[in-house]
């Protein structure tokens, strides 16, 4: 099992109280969808059902809805229905992607999950074979980036740079950076966010000794994140 999947899973009872990010960033890439009804749809990193419960809300329905993720327990907290098939699966794996077909108008929407792929071009490319539609919300490598600097550690995750080259390899893709704050009381608050989030992705880089040092240094009273959202068509198709 890796770090992302176990960080996740630890803290599924409760990892709602600690979204707040992750909710905000699915909230604003269900608004974006085009049209308000999909016979197939596929959430690749579902969780707790971010995406689901904004679709809801938004009144995009569908016929089936794939709800994907590498973590039974965050399967078991999210909504369940007849048109809902769950699969526990792990996107790095070539087996995830043999293991089932869509029809080529299904739309994939990721989001705050494609940002883990150990490799992200091969996962994206087997998300084009998969379908010619997809829209993602990816954290990139300026989430956390004071934090980094001052902890002069690099970010576990892509660059905006490598994720919009790797996207275009496949897709024709329209881009939209947006920067978020989360302020906390205090730099304990902040860093039980930051464990208990998912958004580090279960990374162990610091010691028990360095972490103390740097949350007696960190000079914010607030966590920066930085995502990516794409709406993408696979190349070949012209609308997105």
């Amino acid at each position: 099992m890796s770090k992302v999947i176990q960080e996740f899973s630890r803290f599924a009872h409760e990892y709602d109280t600690y979204n707040v990010i992750q909710a905000e960033v699915a909230k604003s890439l269900v608004k974006q969808l085009p049209v308000a009804h999909y016979a197939t749809l596929i959430d690749i990193g579902c969780g707790s059902g971010e995406v689901y419960k904004n679709l809801e809300k938004n009144n995009v329905s569908f016929d089936h809805f794939i709800a994907l993720d590498s973590s039974q327990e965050m399967l078991s907290i999210h909504p369940s229905s007849k048109k809902i098939e769950k699969r526990c699966v792990d996107f790095n794996k070539i087996q995830t992607f043999e293991n089932f077909s869509l029809p080529t108008d299904s739309l994939v929407i990721s989001s705050s999950a494609l940002q883990w792929s150990k490799d992200f071009n091969f996962t994206l490319s087997e998300i084009a074979r998969k379908s010619s539609y997809a829209y993602f919300a990816i954290f990139t490598a300026n989430t956390f980036k004071t934090l980094h600097e001052t902890a002069k550690i690099s970010s576990p995750i892509y660059s905006e740079v490598v994720l919009r080259d790797t996207i275009q390899k496949y897709y024709h893709a329209e881009f939209e950076l947006k920067k978020y704050k989360l302020y906390f009381k205090s730099v304990r608050e902040m860093f039980n966010y930051i464990k208990k989030s998912g958004v580090s992705g279960g990374e162990k880089q610091l010691s028990y000794k360095q972490t103390k040092q740097l949350m007696k240094r960190y000079p914010l009273d607030y966590l920066e994140f930085e995502v990516l959202f794409v709406k993408a068509t696979s190349l070949g198709h012209t609308e997105v």
